[in-house]
């Protein structure tokens, strides 16, 4: 019942972020053969960038010139960031807002358990930001067509999945705070916080080797295109801390929803 309802009161929502990603995706993928076509003047623009700014998103290691590059610089960010930016504004007002709506009544009256709204509103979570992923990687691959050009697959699917993992990461944080905190405009704000700060940490980590640690305080660095596309792999150490992540943030929701004194 629960889950059923949260997808369909964020559908509306799913598909706005569906058609604008779709947009943006098909948008930026459909001038990568204008740069194919004049190699020299592509590589005049990358030059005018500073060697700061290419080190910070990846530019320095990523061929510009082929398709996954390219992805990988133009598309990857974008689809990471707001990707991010909808699974936490989803996942922090999930739990919350049955408080803050005055439905959480009407919910306990029913021979239904805590931990059994907790875990259908988490599978609504994920099955929303699943879809998303999967729009995401289909918009991605028609925009492909744009290219005379056959990336690897294998290396794309990595970077859809790490894209699916680090939005899932986000969204297990968000869904701790909607379980501990009351008002869900707070939660929001923090959750939206913790992901900017998140991708400026990532950003600056890549300006300078001094620097270089706070990429550990970074999610969006466990996702970085130019290592995934370079190694074929995402980088175990960081597969394993966003796993743990997800794994202990879940958990302690749990804990915290089932301890919880629910205001009524």
């Amino acid at each position: 019942m629960i889950y059923q309802r949260e997808l369909k009161k964020n559908l509306r929502s799913l598909i706005i972020w569906g058609i604008a990603l779709s947009g943006i995706i098909l948008m930026t993928l459909s001038i990568y053969p204008q740069f194919t076509q004049d190699q020299e003047t592509m590589k005049e623009l990358l030059n005018a960038y500073p060697d700061s700014f290419k080190q910070a998103f990846g530019m320095d290691r990523l061929d510009y010139g082929s398709l996954l590059g390219f992805y990988g610089v133009q598309v990857h960010f974008m689809t990471t960031l707001f990707g991010s930016i909808f699974a936490v504004m989803l996942a922090s007002n999930i739990v919350a807002k049955e408080e803050n709506e005055k439905t959480i009544e009407f919910l306990l009256s029913k021979p239904i358990t805590r931990m059994q709204i907790m875990t259908e509103k988490w599978l609504a979570v994920m099955t929303n930001i699943a879809l998303l992923n999967i729009i995401i990687m289909v918009i991605s691959l028609i925009g492909f067509q744009f290219a005379d050009e056959d990336p690897s697959m294998k290396t794309f699917i990595l970077l859809v999945l790490a894209t699916f993992l680090l939005h899932i990461t986000f969204a297990a944080i968000s869904f701790l705070l909607s379980t501990t905190m009351k008002k869900a405009r707070t939660i929001t704000s923090v959750s939206l916080g913790f992901v900017f700060l998140s991708y400026f940490l990532s950003v600056v980590s890549g300006i300078t080797e001094n620097l270089e640690g706070l990429k550990y305080f970074s999610f969006f660095k466990y996702i970085d295109a130019a290592d995934i596309i370079a190694n074929q792999s995402i980088k175990p150490l960081y597969l394993s801390i966003m796993i743990a992540v997800v794994s202990i943030m879940i958990v302690l929701s749990y804990v915290a929803y089932h301890r919880k004194d629910i205001a009524v």
